[in-house]
């Protein structure tokens, strides 16, 4: 689909991005201004805004299509239903009804915000911005445009702007509840967990009672955000400066030895980066002692029954060879694998404290603090690769790739604790990626337990910047649960099939991933493979 030119009043580029939301034949039919007459049909359409500010989407949209049936020229009404489309995930249809009022009025604000958070929830960054950018210019109080735009900064990790522009936002339109809900990921982000748990409070009092599961969740982490605020300088780094760790490299994934609260009992933690914070088994938690300090709601994730309780806790100290890490909040919760058994995950909210390196041909993890780290110099930058990294709501670090047959990048996380890559059924199913399909079925770990008769595909090739892999296995998995919490779709997970090539360095202050080739990559060694995102 070619690239439409930009007019003068304001953008259509979007228009030709409905590849990425997964169309083949998009048809944008004619579009009045007129609205319904007034009547019966205002009635009807109070009902249909009343629906959606209550949470009821699916009611709500039914009664904007009943209306559209009558007035397929009401513009107000097509625009609540791309809006009740869009609060269902319903990306493409939300993108075409708010498309097909751009078609005849191209300065609406609305409109454009619209079609920009629906890019976005693709994970259309570029083209996302230039929408609400354009949205913006029309109405610069368009409360959707406010908040997508400060999610782009918080995805981007701009945590100060992105906190400005969703406090913005919330001021603007003060009874949609997602702008709290988002300011409280911000503010717990940047550490500030009194005005996490104040947000979340907040959001608790005027969103919807319809999601029970989601509220308890939020209770839980109000009460674990309270804890946090009590304790203060969290995550505080010692040690030396520079550390280097040997791991063991089971099943693709890095394994290094850890102690805990000053505990004489070696514990076997995989280097995670797909984890956003750092998890330890049930089992060990009880060897050690550890009671949990809050919990609340049921945690979704790939596996088995898809589901596991949400159980905080809180370490006083955590040690990786020279290096440790003070005051560490960790979930606990059960390990499923008995054949691999480990006892945590070391995740991003502990590796983000130090420039971090997987080596998987030295078997290394190196640990650098900030007086160690060379300094930056952007004109002549470290060798290797450089895949330019955001973060997702739940604390993926995810990067562009792209996948051969597949036109446009994808997202992907970059998972050390994986021992293979993933393909989402939602990308195998939209770019018919059938042919590369393998006659095997596999069994795969995933956090809330086993899924079996798993299928696989040979990817033809996978490009990671400027560097190529061939042939890649991958497994196809349901990421519904991850894309539920991510904020932007994920399609994917590098997993260590592939990273098991690289000395991989995680650069957390310039938002970078680096990958250097190694010239002896270990051989692949995965058995039943294990996917361990945390959700």
């Amino acid at each position: 689909m070619k690239r439409l030119r930009r007019p003068a009043v304001g953008s259509l580029a979007a228009f030709v991005f409905c590849a990425a939301l997964g169309a083949t034949n998009v048809t944008f039919g004619a579009v009045a201004s007129a609205t319904a007459p007034a009547g019966e049909g205002d009635k009807t359409r109070g009902r249909a805004d009343h629906a959606l500010r209550a949470g009821d989407f699916e009611d709500a949209e039914k009664i904007y299509r009943e209306l559209l049936a009558k007035h397929p020229q009401d513009v107000a009404v097509r625009l609540g239903l791309s809006h009740a489309l869009l609060k269902q995930r319903k990306i493409q249809d939300a993108f075409d009804q708010a498309a097909r009022v751009v078609a005849v009025e191209p300065m609406s604000a609305r409109a454009h915000a619209l079609i920009g958070a629906a890019l976005l929830a693709a994970g259309d960054f570029r083209v996302s911005v230039e929408e609400f950018r354009t949205a913006l210019s029309f109405k610069d109080d368009e409360a959707i445009a406010v908040a997508g735009l400060a999610m782009i900064d918080f995805y981007e990790n701009r945590l100060t702007s992105s906190m400005e522009g969703l406090r913005r936002a919330a001021f603007l339109d003060p009874d949609e509840p997602d702008y709290y809900y988002n300011l409280g990921q911000v503010s717990a982000r940047s550490e500030r967990y009194a005005e996490a748990a104040r947000a979340y409070e907040r959001f608790l009092r005027i969103a919807p009672r319809t999601d029970a599961d989601r509220r308890a969740r939020i209770r839980g982490l109000i009460d674990f955000l309270r804890y946090l605020g009590t304790q203060g300088d969290l995550l505080r780094v010692g040690g030396a400066s520079r550390n280097v760790i040997s791991f063991d490299l089971t099943n693709n994934r890095p394994i290094v030895t850890v102690r805990i609260n000053n505990s004489k009992e070696p514990l076997r933690f995989v280097v995670d980066t797909g984890a956003g914070m750092t998890v330890i088994s049930t089992n060990a938690a009880e060897r050690l002692g550890l009671s949990p300090v809050a919990r609340g709601g049921m945690a979704r994730a790939i596996g088995g029954g898809g589901r596991f309780e949400i159980v905080y806790g809180f370490i006083q100290s955590l040690h990786i060879g020279d290096a440790h890490v003070e005051r560490v909040p960790v979930y606990i919760r059960p390990f499923f694998n008995a054949q691999e058994p480990v006892d945590g995950y070391v995740g991003l909210s502990i590796l983000s404290k130090f420039l971090s390196s997987v080596d998987y041909g030295a078997c290394t993890l190196q640990l650098l603090r900030d007086d160690a780290i060379p300094a930056y110099n952007p004109v002549a930058p470290p060798p290797g690769i450089e895949i330019p990294i955001r973060v997702t709501s739940s604390g993926f670090w995810s990067g562009e790739i792209k996948i051969e047959g597949i036109e446009k990048p994808v997202n992907f996380i970059i998972d050390t604790g994986a021992s293979i890559s993933v393909i989402s059924e939602a990308l195998a199913a939209r770019e018919d990626m059938g042919r590369f399909a393998q006659k095997s079925r596999i069994q795969i770990y995933g956090a809330a337990g086993l899924t079996e008769n798993v299928q696989t595909l040979m990817l033809p090739a996978m490009f990671l910047g400027s560097h190529t892999r061939k042939n890649v296995p991958a497994a196809v998995l349901d990421l519904g649960s991850i894309n539920e919490t991510a904020g932007f779709e994920q399609t994917g997970i590098v997993g260590g099939n592939v990273l098991r090539n690289f000395r991989v360095t995680f650069d957390f202050a310039h938002g970078v991933v680096r990958l250097e080739p190694i010239r002896n990559a270990p051989a692949d060694d995965a058995k039943t493979p294990i996917v361990t995102s945390q959700t």
